[in-house]
């Protein structure tokens, strides 16, 4: 439909002016989709305390995505002609998974312990976030070859401090915003309509305090909504926050997929369509897979007695790696912070192929892959329960 009412066809969306891409509107758009996402990934997060959950979110985060990265940078650099900077923004752009497609493999409901789920739920929200410093080290290194001059001041401040400051200011205004709403129902007849409204308050508030003090503001919505979920004494109501954002992700989520198809160009993606084709394969089929496998090794399962993961579990890891609207924010980003010439079309139109290809191929495979996997795991969590009964 987007193609249909886009440039390619009746020209009813359009986001190009004099055959000029305009940016900044799908910069602000995504931007918006990807909070909404972020919370509702926090949201979904139930009993965050219990620390031995995080162990597959800090080796997707910390092992997965650097490899993802790396090996997209290895691909642009090797095959596709780039150089370093231009690679490793490309590696960056495109490892983030996404949460706002992704939903058909998330957490469902406050009685999902699956830990495919709840890995794939965290890293959704998390990767989007901490993407960004490796963003920021391809811009860099494209405007300046010598690291020396800036690598500094990146570690620093797009590092250390963007990333400590958003984890505080997640935590602080999340925890305000719930006293806040908990002491006002105290005295007034609590409006349901109105409700809906202190989830979207608390995520424009934390978002837009955290870039004041140049902090991730994504990392901070993920936290915000995880530590809301965590600080009602009534848990009805986050559980009620959560539906009206998976309400208003949904929404936003055909929008964007709709300025998508509008965007599709058929000559530019025939011209870079063998370069895409590497990019696709080699990241679908090798580097997200293998990258998944390798951060899972030795991983204990918390409610198995097996010393690392199923196999299919494993596979699963690898292959929902699904690619959306965090990476059309970045490289829209990217396009307003120095992105130009043609390196910057280059990077588009892999990009934009990509995630078409990602939105058919993870879509169509989503439901029946997460059947078959929910229908053997609880066949083995019966025959555990029948063995430890006898």
């Amino acid at each position: 439909m987007g193609i249909l009412l886009g440039s390619e066809g009746l020209e009813m969306i359009q986001l190009r002016e004099n055959n000029v891409f305009n940016a900044k509107v799908l910069e602000r758009l995504t931007e918006f989709v990807v909070i909404i996402s972020v919370f509702s990934c926090g949201l979904k997060i139930i009993h965050p305390l219990r620390l031995r959950m995080w162990n597959i979110t800090a080796r997707l985060i910390g092992l997965l995505m650097p490899i993802t990265i790396l090996g997209l940078a290895i691909v642009g650099r090797l095959f596709l002609g780039m150089n370093w900077g231009e690679a490793i923004l490309l590696g960056a752009i495109l490892a983030p998974t996404d949460p706002v497609l992704a939903s058909e493999v998330q957490i469902t409901d406050i009685n999902d312990r699956d830990e495919l789920r709840f890995g794939l739920t965290s890293e959704g929200g998390l990767n989007d976030a901490l993407a960004f410093p490796f963003v920021y080290f391809g811009i860099y290194a494209m405007k300046d070859n010598n690291w020396h001059n800036w690598f500094r001041d990146w570690l620093i401040v797009d590092v250390i401090w963007a990333i400590a400051s958003a984890i505080v200011m997640g935590f602080l205004i999340a925890k305000l915003v719930v006293w806040v709403d908990e002491k006002i129902q105290q005295k007034r007849f609590v409006d349901v309509v109105m409700e809906d409204f202190v989830a979207i308050s608390a995520i424009l508030i934390t978002y837009s305090s955290t870039e004041i003090i140049n902090g991730y503001g994504f990392l901070a919505v993920f936290v915000a909504g995880v530590v809301v979920q965590d600080s009602y004494r009534n848990p009805d109501k986050p559980m009620a926050q959560l539906e009206f954002i998976e309400r208003l992700e949904k929404l936003l989520e055909v929008g964007t997929i709709l300025l998508l198809g509008s965007i599709l160009l058929g000559q530019p993606m025939l011209n870079y369509a063998s370069q895409s084709l590497i990019v696709i394969v080699l990241l679908f089929f090798v580097i997200r897979p293998v990258g998944a496998w390798i951060s899972t090794m030795y991983q204990r399962p918390l409610n198995s007695p097996r010393r690392s993961f199923h196999p299919e579990t494993r596979f699963l890891f690898g292959w929902f790696g699904i690619r959306g609207v965090g990476s059309l924010y970045y490289l829209a980003y990217a396009f307003s912070h120095g992105l130009t010439g043609a390196v910057s079309e280059q990077i588009a139109w892999i990009t934009y192929t990509t995630i078409v290809v990602s939105v058919v191929l993870h879509g169509i495979s989503a439901t029946p892959l997460m059947n078959w996997y929910e229908h053997k795991f609880a066949t083995k969590q019966s025959l555990n329960t029948l063995t430890s009964a006898n």
